[in-house]
């Protein structure tokens, strides 16, 4: 490993003594553990050094003048962004049980006592600056995670718009043309023939325009998510028999950007989706909201409900079109819940709508509709 990347890696110490020789002392110490070691000789030092450097480990007197350390790991443990930082006390004087309790019910996650040993505490602060340093990398690789997964469904949408334009466009065109020239023939020569390909040919062309519909609904783009969801629930509503209600506020429901009407409308696909294959309901019923600063999206059944571990999002419970749903929720800032709603379940999405292209509401002019 470089240099370089071994600065990269390095995590921050902080000793917090108001005497500098045990400070020399902790760091000549500390040392050779290659970290970032920073001295405060007071708490107020102590709590301007936490507000401006990420720290690994903070390594605290129990007895200083001004402010022990006890009061300090109070104050710490007060803000939320220091909430899980280990505190490693060192006393020479308060070394009872009754003060080791004390300290950890103060927030210390170790108690060492005085005289120390250098070889113990070089490796306890070792200990916890690679938990620490471990922990960070696991963050990183989980926001990179998620990132991933983003960009994932969004060329899933890409390349579904685009699979669903040339199925309409081309393989459409050309299933009409040759129909127009079999429907020639036929009215020719009076062909059964002909007209036996001619009546498959018109099934071919439904079927195209339904899967084109359901890969990327051309009226998503074209007259916005009201209309797709609404053409969608009928066609539902046909195949399944499930009865639905879609419900929008403010009735005249305004565009939003694509990206939102498209994430908004997979969402809604994958419940109702969930709804025909697991639920055994006989209605459903949509609502689409639009508050000041979020939309709502709620979609409940009357069937027969999920198990609580699907409600908690419990790790392998979940499937791939729930993943897919919480994903989608998540790109935006939002939350995914589910609720048994007796009967039947209820889902819910909270989106939050941000300034910018990717969940504005959007004006549309008359010539786009």
């Amino acid at each position: 490993m470089t240099k370089s990347v071994q600065a990269e890696h390095k995590v921050n110490i902080l000793m917090v003594d108001d005497q500098p020789a045990k400070l020399l002392s902790y760091e000549v110490i500390l040392a050779d553990l290659g970290e970032h070691l920073i001295k405060a000789n007071t708490g107020t030092e102590a709590l301007e050094c936490l507000l401006q450097t990420d720290i690994a480990v903070i390594l605290m007197d129990v007895s200083m003048p001004e402010q022990n350390g006890f009061e300090l790991a109070d104050l710490i443990r007060q803000h939320p962004r220091f909430q899980d930082t280990t505190i490693i006390f060192i006393s020479g004087v308060h070394l009872t049980n009754e003060d080791r309790i004390k300290g950890y019910a103060h927030g210390a996650v170790d108690y060492i006592s005085v005289p120390i040993i250098p070889e113990l505490l070089r490796a306890r602060v070792r200990v916890f600056a690679e938990l620490y340093r471990k922990t960070r990398q696991l963050e990183r690789l989980n926001h990179e995670m998620h990132l991933l997964a983003g960009r994932l469904l969004t060329l899933q949408d890409e390349e579904r718009r685009r699979i669903a334009r040339e199925m309409h466009d081309d393989l459409g065109q050309e299933l009409c043309a040759a129909k127009m020239t079999l429907d020639a023939i036929n009215v020719s020569g009076a062909n059964l023939h002909a007209a036996e390909a001619s009546r498959l040919i018109d099934s071919a062309i439904q079927k195209v325009r339904s899967i084109s519909h359901l890969l990327h609904p051309p009226m998503l783009d074209e007259a916005g998510l009201c209309s797709a969801i609404q053409w969608y629930l009928e066609g539902l509503t046909k195949r399944s028999g499930i009865k639905t209600v879609l419900e929008t506020q403010p009735s005249e429901f305004p565009r939003l950007a694509i990206e939102l009407e498209t994430a908004v409308y997979r969402i809604i696909q994958e419940a109702m989706t969930n709804v025909f294959r697991h639920s055994g309901a006989g209605g459903a019923w949509i609502t689409l909201l639009l508050e000041e600063n979020q939309v709502i999206v709620r979609v409940r059944d009357n069937g027969k409900g999920v198990e609580d571990k699907i409600v908690n999002f419990k790790p392998g419970s979940i499937g791939v079109g729930l993943s897919g749903m919480r994903q989608r929720v998540q790109e935006f800032g939002g939350e995914l819940r589910f609720k048994n709603a007796n009967p039947g379940t209820l889902v819910e999405a909270y989106i939050p709508l941000k300034s910018g292209a990717a969940s504005a509401v959007r004006t549309v002019s008359a010539s786009s509709l």
